[in-house]
């Protein structure tokens, strides 16, 4: 399956063919909007001129992956604090997956085993590993058993409730509706 994000072809294409660009397009996708975030991996890997390993982000001087992030348009509304999850992450594949992104859910038995892998990264909480599995799940086939149990909500046939849903127009469409839906009822529920 190939993406079919709202984004530029290029950054689809990134996202297709590299496992570090679906990660880091996971790890920015926090208060800033799903496009933007999945974009900035293909900025990412035009002002690096190649395309990065995830070892070489996480030996990366912090200074100057700063420096990449923060060069206007910066990569993300909070270039420090991202540029640094970016490199935690990313030494995390590198010490313990051998710099392979993809063996962070290749091979995987279980939906659990695939959501406890990711729960383990970096900044990455309840919500975002189920969305992660999710995505992993409807976008790239990784379909262990139990993966839509593991994704929680986010693994339903036919929810559209995060990026893992999104293939056109109409699914963002959606999302975004589910989203302004839940943040209503949210501060609802706080009144």
């Amino acid at each position: 399956m190939s993406f079919s994000l709202p984004i530029p072809a290029e950054a689809n294409a990134l996202l297709d063919r590299d496992p570090l660009a679906v990660l880091l397009g996971l790890v920015l996708d926090q208060q800033i909007t799903m496009e933007k975030a999945f974009t900035s991996p293909l900025v990412l890997a035009q002002r690096l001129g190649h395309e990065p390993t995830a070892t070489e982000l996480a030996d990366f001087d912090p200074e100057a992956l700063l420096e990449i992030f923060a060069t206007p348009p910066a990569l993300h509304r909070f270039p420090k604090a991202m540029a640094a999850r970016v490199q935690e992450v990313c030494r995390v594949i590198a010490d313990q997956y051998d710099g392979d992104v993809a063996a962070l859910w290749r091979d995987v038995p279980t939906g659990a085993e695939l959501y406890r892998r990711i729960f383990a990264l970096p900044g990455f909480g309840k919500q975002k590993a189920q969305i992660f599995v999710a995505l992993l799940g409807k976008q790239i086939g990784v379909e262990p058993a139990g993966w839509r149990e593991a994704a929680g909500g986010y693994g339903e046939a036919g929810a559209y409730r995060s990026v893992a849903d999104i293939v056109d127009d109409e699914s963002l469409a959606k999302v975004r509706e589910y989203k302004k839906a839940a943040k209503a009822e949210a501060k609802a529920a706080k009144s």
